[in-house]
């Protein structure tokens, strides 16, 4: 049985079915930050942001961790995720597209970014592969375990003198996998 309820699925497909919302919560992944100090990696003024931050709290996918002084009194929140990953599963079809399509969204925007960045002289890399392997359920399971092995070792131990990199993988079966199995 899944522990999230319907309800709290839809929440968690809406928030994050905006690109923004996704930008903003792949930056508190990465370490938690306060609306000024995200405004200034998205580039908008903090008070265009709070709106979509309240989605992801309401959404439960991030919570204030802290509340930082500052001069003449005032006080800024830090956001950072909350204890629970988002489930990926049991969502309506119509929530996972909406889901996917800001993923991807937001995925497009990064590209174009660098390219015209590299464009503009820097270096950057830019990687994008697509094949389709033929593959049973423990095969599978096994890709996708050593997929996401590599992704947590990366994130347990990020190389300091290294640079943020946005890893997209999706693994989609273009067949019924119950197909000659009656």
């Amino acid at each position: 049985m899944n522990e999230y309820p319907r309800p709290r699925l839809r929440a968690i497909h809406r928030a994050l079915a905006d690109p923004l919302r996704i930008r903003l919560f792949e930056l508190l992944v990465v370490r938690p930050q306060s609306a000024r100090e995200l405004a200034g990696r998205v580039g908008m003024r903090p008070d265009r942001l709070y709106h979509h931050l309240a989605r992801l709290e309401e959404a439960k996918l991030i919570e204030i961790a802290e509340y930082r002084p500052l001069a003449g009194g005032k006080v800024e929140r830090v956001y950072a995720p909350a204890a629970a990953e988002p489930p990926g599963d049991d969502a309506s079809p119509a929530d996972v597209a909406l889901m996917l399509g800001a993923a991807l969204e937001t995925t497009r925007a990064d590209i174009n970014a660098a390219a015209q960045a590299r464009e503009a002289g820097e270096d950057r890399l830019i990687s994008l592969g697509r094949t389709g392997v033929r593959l049973n359920a423990r095969h599978l399971a096994e890709l996708r375990s050593a997929i996401e092995e590599l992704i947590e070792a990366a994130r347990e131990h990020p190389d300091d003198d290294g640079v943020w990199t946005t890893v997209l993988w999706t693994v989609v079966d273009r067949e019924d996998r119950h197909i000659g199995k009656e």
